[in-house]
């Protein structure tokens, strides 16, 4: 069957016209400010408790054309566990949702002011599995020697009072890539 030359020539200009409407919007997609807020979190890192042992490595990196961010945890116990993290600028807030193998998922949300993200959500207790607690994960950079502060804390009473579950920081464990989005 021969295919009329204007219905093949209309064909290919549509073709053209969608792949470079799909070509921009992937790119502009996640280009506002807002999107890069987390960014300083993007690298590859030791993690030391608050009495600097070693609590594992962290692996996070800038996945869908900078639209979101994926965690990839190793404690030194051998737990494993990975996040993906989101701005949604529909209601202005980062997302995360957590899994581990130890069966642990959280959903999170919240915001980020003054160079902090904190994110907040119910969730299982790690003490107590059967019982609900509120969860608040605190992420700081620290501006003078590039590390970044985790604040991990709890409430059973609503927020009323917080139990510090880990408070760490994230040292750079390779050296920044020149140009690369969050190793500064």
């Amino acid at each position: 069957m021969r295919v009329p030359a204007n219905l093949a020539l209309i064909t290919i200009v549509l073709s053209a016209v969608n792949a470079a409407g799909q070509a921009a919007s992937s790119s502009t997609a996640c280009s506002a400010p807002e999107y890069r807020n987390f960014d300083f979190w993007v690298g590859t890192w030791e993690v030391r408790g608050a009495d600097g042992e070693l609590a594992g490595t962290n692996r996070i990196e800038r996945i869908l054309g900078g639209c979101a961010l994926q965690e990839n945890w190793t404690g030194r116990r051998g737990m494993v566990g990975t996040s993906l993290n989101a701005y949604d600028a529909m209601d202005g807030k980062w997302h995360q949702t957590w899994v581990d193998s130890n069966g642990l998922r959280l959903d999170l949300a919240g915001e980020y002011a003054s160079g902090r993200l904190t994110l907040q959500g119910e969730g299982p207790s790690l003490r107590e599995p059967r019982r609900r607690v509120l969860h608040r994960i605190t992420w700081s950079r620290l501006p003078e020697d590039g590390r970044v502060r985790q604040l991990w804390e709890t409430s059973r009473d609503q927020g009323l009072t917080w139990e510090v579950v880990f408070d760490g920081a994230y040292v750079r464990s390779k050296p920044p890539v020149a140009g690369h989005p969050g190793e500064r």
